[in-house]
């Protein structure tokens, strides 16, 4: 990357972190409260490195080989760099394995049966692998998730059965919106479901909700993850 392409993508990562502080702000939070999740799926692994030496730590990737061919090259070129990695997309049951070998966190739990073959591979790798439930907020064939009135049910599995994860969390991706206000209610929603299981005795820290779009309007209501990579990185 030319020293130009590298002052321009410090400075959009500062633009992104300058929005997110603001958003909290007039949110009344805690700018430290909201993690910056850089989506680089579809990017190279250069452009990942040089993401790093500008100092993001937390990596966002849809694709499981994908991701562990970068993190592969991130560990050879900045071994003591402590950088994590999110999987934000769909795992399928034949790339659990190695999910469980590539990423800190998987926001995308959508099912009993998935939740128990992540449980039965992190086991076998001798590690507490952090998950999120994914849940499904509209009616959109190409959202996946579990359905709202099926959470509570998945949690209480998760944390009562499931040694080797540690639930954290709820994820969710609302339809897109070139008005981010319309997103709003969908935030609105995901918290809420958070609050109910803090009510029925499963607290969770995270939401990851918000991306590129509508990202500060995640925040306003409550996101602890934004999930940002065309406002870092440009377009694919």
């Amino acid at each position: 990357m030319s020293d130009n392409s590298l002052n321009n993508l410090a400075k959009r990562i500062s633009d992104v972190h300058r929005r997110i502080y603001h958003a909290a702000m007039r949110a009344g939070r805690s700018p430290e409260t909201v993690r910056l999740v850089a989506v680089t799926k579809h990017f190279p692994v250069s452009v990942v490195s040089e993401a790093v030496e500008l100092g993001l730590r937390v990596f966002g990737e849809s694709y499981v080989g994908e991701a562990a061919s970068k993190r592969e090259t991130i560990i050879r070129g900045n071994p003591s760099s402590s950088v994590s990695w999110h999987l934000i997309g769909h795992l399928q049951r034949n790339k659990v394995k190695k999910a469980v070998a590539t990423f800190d966190c998987i926001h995308s739990i959508d099912s009993a049966a998935l939740a128990g073959e992540v449980d039965a591979h992190a086991a076998r790798a001798g590690k507490i692998q952090d998950i999120l439930i994914q849940v499904k907020l509209s009616e959109e064939d190409t959202k996946a998730g579990i359905e709202e009135d099926r959470v509570f049910a998945l949690a209480e599995r998760i944390t009562s059965s499931h040694k080797n994860l540690n639930l954290i969390g709820l994820m969710a991706m609302p339809p897109f919106f070139e008005d981010p206000e319309l997103s709003r209610p969908f935030f609105r929603r995901l918290k809420d479901i958070r609050d109910d299981l803090a009510k029925s005795g499963i607290a969770l820290a995270e939401l990851s909700m918000g991306m590129s779009n509508d990202f500060e309007t995640a925040v306003g209501e409550g996101a602890t993850m934004v999930r940002v990579g065309s406002e870092i990185f440009g377009e694919r």
